[in-house]
């Protein structure tokens, strides 16, 4: 079985509590998605992979859907546990999911799947569907047409290097999948407003291969993210700040 990528390992169980507090929550506007795409709704099995902190969880709990969560790093696990101690959590991977076949009517993904993207988490994640039960897969993405974002993007790609991400698209190469159908893209405008230590500093000193640096390079770059905050009127005023997202959510049919 594949390992988990040594950024993710790491650099997401360094400070969990900085996770949760700098990366912004998931519009409500996606409950129609979940509703409508997702067929979720009361009492509906829905297996959340690589659930996190548990943000999108609590938007799962919110259409009335039966949520089992998977997280395999325990420092996540715990901070889950605390914040939703009556959801199922199991420990474990996308490519080998404890959960009997054609048990759940919906696995979703949010921030996550970019991790797990190879064709034997998607046999895995069609095993455990019932027919006709949907994939979803959620991000949350900086909308770097504003330019102070655009040039907060640019102070951490230095950085990235070869680490999985949504933007990079490679996640995309695994589809058309065997035994799913197409898949269908919505895009819902979100914002991540609160204090710039928060929806700024901790949200790009929680990127994992920011959290892995050593000590003096991530304190510089959390010094070129003050520079820009210093120097950007609309972060610099003081009091809440708001981050411009755009949400993108993906759905498939198990056929």
């Amino acid at each position: 079985m594949p390992r988990l990528h040594p950024e993710a390992a790491t650099g997401f169980s360094r400070d969990p509590q900085r996770y949760e507090r700098g990366r912004p929550d998931y519009p409500a506007a996606l409950d129609d998605w979940l509703c409508a795409d997702l067929g979720l709704g009361p009492g509906r099995p829905v297996l959340e992979l690589g659930a996190g902190t548990g943000k999108f969880t609590q938007r799962l709990l919110s259409c009335g859907a039966d949520v089992t969560a998977l997280e395999p790093l325990t420092a996540m696990h715990r901070q889950l546990r605390a914040a939703l101690p009556h959801v199922p959590i199991l420990t474990g991977r996308a490519e080998a999911i404890p959960l009997p076949d054609d048990s759940q009517d919906a696995v979703v993904a949010a921030q996550a799947f970019h991790w797990f993207a190879t064709p034997q988490a998607l046999a895995e994640i069609r095993r455990v569907l019932r027919p006709g039960g949907r994939l979803g897969l959620v991000w949350n993405y900086r909308d770097d047409r504003v330019p102070w974002v655009a040039t907060l993007t640019e102070i951490m790609k230095p950085y990235a290097g070869d680490c999985p991400s949504f933007a990079s698209r490679r996640w995309q190469e695994v589809f058309p999948a065997p035994g799913f159908g197409p898949l269908h893209e919505v895009r819902v405008p979100h914002r991540h407003r609160g204090p710039v230590a928060q929806v700024i500093l901790d949200r790009v000193l929680s990127v994992s291969y920011i959290a892995n640096l050593p000590t003096t390079e991530r304190a510089a770059v959390k010094a070129r993210l003050e520079r820009l905050i210093a120097d950007t009127p609309a972060l610099a005023a003081g009091g809440a700040v708001v981050v411009p997202y755009i949400t993108f959510a993906y759905s498939c049919r198990r056929t």
